[in-house]
This record gives C-alpha cells, sequence and structure tokens, in this order.
C-alpha cells in the first residue's frame, strides 16, 4: 500500500501566513521571503494535495478545501504549541484562543463565565463577534476553534454542546408604544412604527413580523445599529422597538422601564457551544467552564 506523503511544514506555514495576512505580499514580509517564494510553496502544496487551497482575490481566501486544511492546521498548532510549553515547564504562559460568540451572549454571560479561568490559567481571547446563525461557518472555516451558535448540528470532528435558551421580548418604551401602538402591537402600526434591527444578519424582528403579522421586513421602516449597548441604548431612547434578553432586561439602570409589546409571545433562541472532540488540556477546560456557567444562566428546557 502506497502511503500518502507528510506535509511540508515550510509549505503549510506559507499558507497560513497568507490566509492570515490576507496577501502573498504580506506574507512574504511576515516571513521573510519573496512573494515569489511564497507563491511557490502554497503552489507545491495545492499540487501535492491535488486540488486549489487559496482563492488569489484580495484578501486571498481559502477554498472548500483549504479551509478542510486550515482547520486541521490551526488545531495541531494549538495542539503542539500546549505540549511546546509543556515540555518547558511553562504550561501556565500566556496562551492565546480564538472563539467566534454572538453579541447578546458576550455582553451579558459570556464574559463572566469565563472571567475566573482566563486570568487564573493566562488565557488571551480573541474574540470574533457574529450572529448567533452564522458562527459555525468561522469554525468551519478554520478561523477559531470554538464557538457559540444557534445551530445543533455539529459539524464533522466537532461536538455541539447544549447551553440554554436565551429569552427574547419585543420591547419599547411607554411613550413610543402611546406614540406608534396606542391600540396594541398591530399590523397596520407595526409596518408604520420604526423597528431596530442590529445589523443586516439579524433575524430576530424580521421572523417575529412574519410568524405574528405576516409582514416583510421590507414593508417596515428599521434602524440598524451593530453594538449591543448601542442598540439597548436606542431602545431605551425610544427610536424604535426591538427584540431583547430576558438576561439585558433584568440588568436595566433603577428607574429604566421598558413595555413588552406581546408578552405572551417571547422568542426562545436554543444556543449551543461547537468545539473539537480533540482539544487542547486549556481549551477543555475553557468549554467546560463556559458549558457550566451557561446552564446556571440561562433557560433550561
Amino acid at each position: 500500500m502506497n502511503s500518502l506523503p507528510r506535509l511540508d511544514s515550510k509549505q503549510c506555514e506559507a499558507f497560513l501566513t497568507v490566509i492570515d495576512c490576507g496577501s502573498f505580499e504580506q506574507a512574504a514580509l511576515t516571513l521573510h521571503l519573496t512573494a515569489s517564494a511564497v507563491s511557490q510553496r502554497v503552489k507545491a502544496l495545492e499540487i501535492q494535495s491535488g486540488t486549489t487551497l487559496l482563492v488569489r482575490s484580495r484578501p486571498c481566501r481559502a477554498t472548500p478545501a483549504g479551509q478542510k486544511l486550515l482547520q486541521h492546521l490551526r488545531r495541531i498548532a494549538e495542539m503542539e504549541r500546549d505540549l511546546q510549553l509543556e515540555l518547558r515547564g511553562a504550561s501556565h504562559a500566556p496562551v492565546s484562543i480564538a472563539l467566534a460568540v454572538n453579541a447578546d451572549s458576550l455582553d451579558s454571560w459570556t464574559l463572566p463565565a469565563l472571567s475566573d479561568l482566563l486570568t487564573g490559567e493566562q488565557i488571551l481571547l480573541d474574540l470574533t463577534i457574529d450572529d448567533q446563525e452564522h458562527t459555525d461557518e468561522l469554525l468551519s472555516s478554520g478561523m477559531v476553534l470554538g464557538c457559540i451558535s444557534a445551530k445543533n448540528d455539529a459539524m464533522r470532528g466537532c461536538i455541539a454542546e447544549p447551553l440554554g435558551v436565551m429569552r427574547y421580548h419585543a420591547v419599547a418604551t411607554r411613550t413610543f408604544c402611546d406614540r406608534w401602538f396606542p391600540q396594541g402591537m398591530t399590523r397596520s402600526a407595526a409596518c408604520d412604527a420604526p423597528v431596530l434591527n442590529f445589523n443586516r444578519k439579524d433575524r430576530l424582528q424580521a421572523d417575529f413580523l412574519m410568524q405574528h403579522f405576516g409582514l416583510h421586513e421590507t414593508a417596515c421602516t428599521a434602524h440598524f445599529i451593530p453594538a449591543t449597548s448601542a442598540y439597548l441604548r436606542a431602545v431605551c431612547l425610544g427610536l424604535g422597538w426591538g427584540m431583547i434578553p430576558d438576561l439585558m432586561l433584568d440588568q436595566l439602570p433603577a428607574g429604566t422601564t421598558l413595555v413588552q409589546l406581546m408578552p405572551a409571545h417571547p422568542v426562545d433562541v436554543a444556543l449551543y457551544w461547537h468545539h473539537w472532540k480533540i482539544q487542547t488540556p486549556r481549551l477543555a477546560r475553557l468549554s467546560a467552564a463556559l458549558v457550566n456557567h451557561a446552564r446556571e444562566i440561562l433557560l433550561q428546557r
């Protein structure tokens, strides 16, 4: 039986650096090589792999096959780094871990869940914030080692652990309700009243309008405010109505009152922690801390 050729470390390094830097020119500066030399190493890796690994765009990005290789290389690099630190007796030296989380989880419960572990084990977070419906794409692309996602199906080689449910309510100020919803939140009123969306990936308000009023999002006037604290502030200032999780409503400053527009119809978003089955010891402890804290804080069904 013919054995498969081993991956060349210098070629893999060139591939990773191009992805991280976004271009062959920047990768060449990082590696102290010429852009031509970096290109040759990546091309040799592609020839050995039998497929194209990079889309040579600006910035360069991995093809689907390149993403699989990227996942492998990131995991191997993380495990090798932990092993080297242990062999040197420096197992508690600072280490950076890349994760993807949704903004509401980050602003309400994620950091408290991890704070003791981060300081005790000198873990440095490299966080990417994205919608809970899209964070898993960062894990599958190899950009992060774990993510909080609304999807419960784990990709191959990974585990999806249930965390609990974030419950959202449609809320607004009393003044806003008096102006826009004097007869309650009706279909016609919802067409005219400004709605607050986090960004264009945020489907909470759009799905709510479609489910309860049969309204497409384009039928309503909308703000887009892609920052959690600013979003909450905009609701409290009466700029529009929006979906706010219970955890944040419970943390509102004293004297701040928001009206639940349809209290009998909350929106429950189940969250899952996705991570590789094989983890470094510190990432495994981070996963355990995150899951345990989430199950204490979030609603459990």
